[in-house]
């Protein structure tokens, strides 16, 4: 259909749709669904779509409450997509920045004398999240009619929100049993956070001191009975270097109880666990026990290894292999897409054509709130980052300019293929920076940070648009509801993040203990500023070789993709072998499991997986975040 067609025959503007129950409970069902990612994005660098959780979540809830006569009328499908926008808003646009650059800021303050670092300011996290999310909502109403309206790109994600949204109206009795599926599946997850993490016991460590603990371990070392693996030791006391046998516990080789991961890995499908679990094998029998034997002479006059004891491989050492092979490939795939960036620049001045009566436009978003909310949200955003993170005010207006047209790229790769490159994204904005300002990394992380997280938010906002025009809903107000989410996902990701975050020792770990949160994208924003900050020639040499090692094999797997698209499902996943380099392998190996327990499910019961694998994922991965958040209050403000 062309736009006069879809207005007369698709559009339903008088239908109910933006009410205060749709936007209410988008905004309750977004409140709890921004902690998900938060939590899964700290745990394992992976931003999960929320709108068809939501979508059968809000769905069963109303439709219980229904049949019990709390409420007295169904919600309709219109209202329940204005509701997925405000919970998608809430729960995808203000997440990204909490579990790459914010995080990313607190391990560059890391130091010996200050273990557990230095947060930035909690109203700084939350006027930037908000500031940053709306300037990424506003910036893609300009491309809402070109690439939806005209061009017609399928959005996957918005189209499969459609989809589900049209069965669960008409198949009421399979929608209500992916319901019960996914809240079933949230109460067991639920559980799993006050088993582990939960500080009930009293108990005393190897020195005496008291201390609490959970009620069951987080991890069990049920691998150790595997060949010990060789490294060298340096003795704490004489600084010598002995050759030690050391457990596969002792490099990260454990059975992780979270479910999370399990749950996401299910989602992510085979070939990226697996090929996590192949980067992390490199990490622990090769990349590791070499990383213990090269040591070095610094500036400083001062011998270093490049790793000081196994489980912190991933972080010391690994990082410098996985990070530049995921920043390689991402760089490369972005440059490759040639045709769709080609496309994306067109748009720019391709002109607005107006129907011969203006109805259209008195649907659209009008871009009077363009420019005007553009113009109040990038001034915020400019003067904020030069208050509070040193950013001349010059650089902060170019970077608001860069990221516009960043951001139009990444929405076209989001409608052609479902993958926003948020990481390229900031990766560009880093590289940049980096050479502009080297020397100050809060620069070269918050500019970095506005790019991929407006682009983020302008992805979600087309996505959820793409819903909206299938359905015919009206586009105007569809954007109120996903603009309002914004407001609830700021405050809920921020409680959620310094909740979880209260300091540096749960990215780092402390004494002897594993992080509670891995961080891998933090981690990579970390290495990327600090390689600017600190120069190449710092960089201890085998970390400089894994970033040529890194950088090239990045290259070659990104091109072998592009070479060979119909046999890409056959190749190695170049994010899943980064990912694995730069986590620690029981978050792999948690994937892999869970990967492979789908897959066995889909070749056994296909239909019964196609059915219920995405709902019972979605709610183990919505009840341990949701209780994590407050179990994490209870043990930071209660339990201590």
């Amino acid at each position: 259909m062309d736009e006069a067609t879809w207005l007369a025959r698709a559009f339903r503007g008088d239908a109910a749709q933006l009410t205060v129950r749709a936007v209410a409970m988008g905004t309750f069902l977004g409140f709890f669904l921004a902690f998900t990612n938060v939590y899964v994005g700290l745990k394992a660098g992976w931003g999960l779509g929320v709108a068809l959780t939501a979508c059968i979540a809000s769905f069963t809830i109303w439709t219980s409450l229904l049949r019990i006569g709390v409420v007295k009328s169904p919600m309709t499908i219109l209202e329940n997509n204005c509701m997925q926008s405000t919970a998608s808003a809430a729960g995808s646009s203000t997440s990204a920045l909490l579990v790459s650059a914010v995080p990313a800021m607190l391990l560059l303050s890391v130091s010996d004398t200050n273990p557990r670092g230095a947060q930035i300011p909690w109203y700084v996290v939350i006027g930037w999240v908000l500031c940053v999310a709306a300037l990424g909502v506003l910036m893609g109403v300009p491309m809402k009619r070109n690439m939806i309206n005209r061009e017609r790109l399928k959005f996957p994600s918005g189209t499969a929100a459609a989809v589900l949204l049209q069965g669960l109206y008409s198949e009421g009795s399979e929608a209500l049993a992916k319901g019960r599926a996914l809240m079933a599946s949230a109460f067991l997850g639920g559980i799993v956070p006050i088993l582990t993490s939960l500080n009930l016991v009293r108990a005393t460590d190897a020195a005496g001191h008291a201390e609490r603990r959970s009620l069951v371990p987080a991890q069990s070392a049920i691998f150790d009975w595997l060949p010990r693996i060789s490294a060298m030791h340096r003795d704490a006391r004489t600084g010598a270097l002995t050759p030690q046998l050391f457990p596969m516990s002792a490099w990260n080789v454990v059975l992780d109880h979270s479910v999370v991961l399990l749950a996401a890995g299910a989602i992510v499908g085979v070939r990226t666990a697996t090929s996590m679990t192949v980067g992390g094998l490199l990490q622990v029998v090769a990349i590791g026990p070499a990383a213990t034997r090269w040591e070095w002479t610094n500036a400083a006059g001062q011998t270093v290894a490049a790793l000081t004891r196994p489980g912190a491989a991933w972080k010391e050492i690994g990082l410098w292999f996985g990070a530049p092979l995921m920043v390689a490939y991402g760089l490369t795939t972005f440059a490759l897409q040639f045709k769709t960036i080609a496309r994306a620049l067109g748009d720019i001045g391709r002109a607005r054509t107006a129907d011969s009566d203006g109805a259209i436009d008195r649907v659209e978003v009008p871009m009077t709130w363009f420019v005007t909310g553009t113009a109040v949200s990038a001034g915020a955003v400019v003067v904020l980052a030069w208050l509070a993170f040193r950013v001349p005010l010059h650089y902060g207006a170019l970077a608001v300019f860069l990221t516009f047209f960043l951001a139009l790229v990444a929405c076209r790769a989001t409608g052609e293929t479902d993958i926003t490159p948020i990481g390229p994204m900031g990766k560009i904005m880093q590289l940049a920076y980096g050479a502009l300002i080297p020397q100050n990394y809060a620069a070269n992380l918050m500019t970095a940070s506005i790019t991929s997280s407006a682009s983020a938010a302008s992805a979600d906002l087309l996505s959820d648009l793409k819903s909206g025009y299938l359905l015919g809903a009206h586009p105007r107000r569809q954007f109120v509801a996903q603009f309002l989410g914004i407001f609830t996902g700021t405050i809920a990701s921020v409680l959620g993040y310094f909740l979880l975050v209260p300091d540096a020792t749960v990215l780092t770990g402390s004494q002897g203990r594993p992080p509670q949160f891995a961080a891998p994208a933090a981690q990579q924003w970390k290495a990327v500023a600090e390689l600017f900050r600190l120069g190449v020639g710092n960089l201890h040499p085998m970390a400089r070789q894994g970033i040529l090692i890194g950088i090239v094999a990045g290259t070659v797997l990104a091109v072998a993709e592009w070479l060979l698209p119909k046999d890409r499902r056959w190749l190695p996943s170049a994010t899943g072998i980064g990912l694995g380099l730069l986590l620690p392998f029981y978050t792999s190996l948690s994937f892999a499991i869970g990967a492979v327990a789908a897959w066995g499910v889909s070749r056994v019961a296909p239909r019964q997986a196609a059915r219920f694998v995405i709902p019972i994922s979605s709610g183990l991965i919505a009840g341990e975040s949701i209780v994590g958040v407050l179990v994490a209050a209870l043990d930071n403000f209660i339990l201590t």
